[in-house]
């Protein structure tokens, strides 16, 4: 792999069985995925949630699609209905229902067609601690995530929390899958740092695409 891809420039790498790194592979989608965030996040603020365990969350999160996942003193679930607006989560865009689809389908799993897309937005510091995505109906189905404005280090693991994780630099239009046998792998983010990007300024945004109810 080139040591300094192209502007649209694209590439893939193998993480694991059934795990792959698009490299740039939303690059040329990115503007027209943030005038649909916006709009988003103009229907669906972006919040910090909290833990079951009341623990408030660095990063800020909202939904789009059929469902969105909440998480708060009764546990972490899906809810069609935005608990701070009591609507139904913005319909997802066709352009991220595209990016996730075709994602999907280069990386080995065709016929993806998410129902949910939940949204981070990364400040400085802000981190993802490893975790598992089980809260879905259907685990054959893969995760497709999407790394928007500034870079950051994506941690996957194995199977088991303690697993040695990879420690992977991600930029902005770079899209993770992973499914089949790496499906509940333990993953998470490091700490943001600091910075400015042209696309999203002092944040980092990351689409996470999933099949959660259907």
């Amino acid at each position: 792999m080139p040591a300094n891809l192209g502007l649209f420039e694209t590439s893939t790498e193998s993480l694991a069985e059934g795990a792959v790194l698009l490299r740039g592979f939303a690059l040329d989608q990115a503007p027209q995925l943030m005038a649909d965030l916006d709009l988003i996040i103009a229907a669906a603020p972006l919040r910090h949630m909290v833990t079951p365990g009341g623990f408030t969350m660095s990063v800020a999160m909202t939904n789009c699609g059929q469902a969105g996942w909440i998480t708060d003193r009764k546990g972490y679930r899906y809810s069609a209905q935005d608990p701070m607006t009591s609507l139904p989560w913005p319909a997802m865009p066709e352009a991220f229902s595209r990016l996730a689809t075709s994602a999907a389908a280069h990386a080995g799993f065709p016929d993806f067609h998410p129902d949910a897309c939940l949204i981070n937005r990364y400040e400085p510091g802000a981190r993802m601690t490893l975790h598992q995505d089980k809260n879905e109906i259907d685990f054959n189905a893969p995760i497709v995530s999407v790394s928007l404005g500034l870079p950051a280090v994506f941690l996957f693991g194995g199977p088991i929390r303690t697993d040695k994780a990879q420690r992977i630099a991600l930029r902005s239009g770079d899209v993770v899958v992973w499914g089949g046998p790496s499906r509940l792998f333990f993953h998470g983010i490091n700490p943001l740092k600091d910075g400015d990007h042209p696309l999203t300024g002092r944040c980092r945004y990351n689409l996470t695409f999933r099949l959660a109810c259907e």
